[in-house]
């Protein structure tokens, strides 16, 4: 089969790296002293990612910098993460939220605006009274942009927002920069132009379009939402749009706009987008009990956290912030059982829920034209950018992976929602497929040489490090995504 078309285009292509102990927490910045401080992910890297493959492994714990993928062992971390995500038809801004919006939209049209337009353009009592009464989330966030303002009079400045391709500019970069330099204390000579490229822009997630349940069209990939006032770039959302979510990976702005909230209002316009465009969920990435800087995202209300074991979505309210408080590591599930799961508490199911309640589905069928014998050099390509990819990258909330040492066995570690050695040893991973340089078709991974004579139980051996890959991405989504040997550049 010819890896070029519509039959590979349907795969997602990752690298495994493995499981290992980063060097330094970018959350407290302890180094490795002691057990309490070790922090242990798995890490793979994503050549091609399918968003609807995306959006699966971000309900299972993933989360991606760059072409980075980790999912951390909440367990062995001393800063745990956890999975968050809000129902954005259920959110009801707070009155400290609704005071930015409206804040940033006087300060865009100015008081002479206000004044003049009430006159020319007056509103009938019922909206007056409706205004008073009602916050409409998506109305006053388009409030201020440019071609929703009635002329005469003019505002004081011209604002636009406008969604574009997650692509490199010097525009972009310069707003960056300023970003990490001014508000994140960043010295000068750790900011480059190829960090920034390779941490916000050329996404491995690749552009699509769906159809929503309401007929209307969804776009999903990468993207930059790109603020700009009087024709100033001042603040860019970087955003990945899947099929059931709007997924925040980094918002940045330049110091000008300080004193205007940008953070709060990022928020609540990706917020409004994943209920007007119908994605419905938005995922304000990890949250980090033990870590003041990430207190601002359980502002945003209904939330829920995702269970590390059965990845299933709780409540998160006073009582599971409380949780939060007394214990290291929470799992929900697990308190739900020792109650004799009369517990009281919100569960929300994945949308994928009902196929992993059941039979696992089966791999996709093997392509035509497979190839049939693979050769022993597959074998030969180690992983040896590993340690490089996790120096270079950040992740979407400036985590610094640091050096990764330690390199641990993944089936051996005992990392919630990640099946044992003996669970993995009864998946078939026979019709798992591979990329090479050494052939432009995908290679079977039964007809692998050395396949039959390798064990999974052998740490280290090929099969082994696939066998990890699977179990952190999860047996059952074997048949959507292929493993990529191909040699990447630096």
């Amino acid at each position: 089969m010819q890896t070029p078309g519509a039959t590979a285009a349907r795969y997602s292509y990752l690298f495994p790296i493995g499981y290992s102990n980063s060097s330094e927490c970018g959350y407290c910045r302890q180094t490795r002293s002691g057990q309490s401080t070790k922090r242990y992910s798995y890490y793979a890297i994503a050549t091609s990612l399918t968003p609807a493959f995306y959006q699966k492994l971000v309900d299972r714990c993933w989360r991606r910098s760059g072409s980075l993928l980790y999912r951390p062992n909440q367990k062995h971390s001393c800063c745990p993460h956890y999975t968050l995500r809000l129902d954005s038809t259920q959110f009801h801004p707070a009155k400290d939220q609704r005071q930015a919006v409206n804040r940033f939209n006087r300060h865009i049209v100015g008081d002479t605006y206000v004044r003049d337009a009430a006159r020319l353009h007056p509103r009938s009592r019922a909206e007056v009274r409706r205004r008073h009464n009602v916050f409409d989330l998506i109305e006053r966030i388009h409030e201020p942009e440019a071609e929703m303002l009635k002329s005469p009079p003019s505002p004081d400045h011209v604002f636009s927002v406008t969604l574009e391709p997650d692509t490199f500019t010097e525009e972009k970069y310069e707003v960056f920069e300023n970003y990490q330099r001014k508000v994140h204390g960043e010295s000068p000579d750790r900011i480059s132009r190829q960090g920034f490229k390779r941490f916000l822009c050329g996404s491995p997630l690749t552009r699509e379009t769906m159809t929503g349940p309401d007929g209307t069209e969804r776009q999903l990939g990468s993207f930059h939402q790109c603020y700009r006032i009087d024709g100033k770039l001042v603040a860019v959302g970087v955003l990945d749009l899947l099929p059931d979510c709007v997924s925040a990976v980094y918002f940045l702005y330049h110091e000008s706009i300080h004193s205007l909230n940008p953070g709060k209002l990022g928020a609540l316009r990706e917020i409004a987008l994943a209920r007007e465009a119908g994605y419905r969920w938005w995922y304000p990435g990890y949250y980090v009990h033990n870590c003041a800087k990430m207190r601002y995202k359980i502002e945003y209300k209904p939330q829920y956290v995702l269970d590390p074991e059965d990845l299933r979505w709780y409540l998160l309210d006073k009582e599971a912030l409380a949780l939060f408080d007394k214990e290291h590591y929470v799992c929900f599930s697990r308190r739900q059982e020792d109650r004799g799961g009369a517990t009281g508490r919100q569960v929300v199911m994945n949308s994928t829920d009902a196929e992993s309640s059941g039979p696992r589905p089966a791999p996709l069928p093997l392509p035509a034209g497979a190839q049939t014998a693979s050769p022993d050099p597959i074998k030969n390509q180690e992983m040896s950018e590993a340690s490089a990819a996790e120096e270079d990258d950040e992740d979407d909330d400036e985590e610094d992976y640091g050096e990764a040492e330690e390199d641990a066995f993944l089936l051996a570690s005992n990392m919630p929602g990640i099946p044992s050695l003996q669970e993995m040893q009864q998946v078939d991973m026979n019709r798992l497929l591979l990329r090479s340089d050494f052939s432009n078709n995908l290679i079977v991974a039964s007809h692998l040489v050395i396949w039959d004579t390798e064990d999974i139980a052998n740490f280290g051996t090929l099969k082994s490090r696939i066998a990890e890959l699977v179990a952190a991405v999860g047996p059952d989504l074997i048949g959507e995504f292929v493993i990529d040997f191909r040699k990447r550049s630096s």
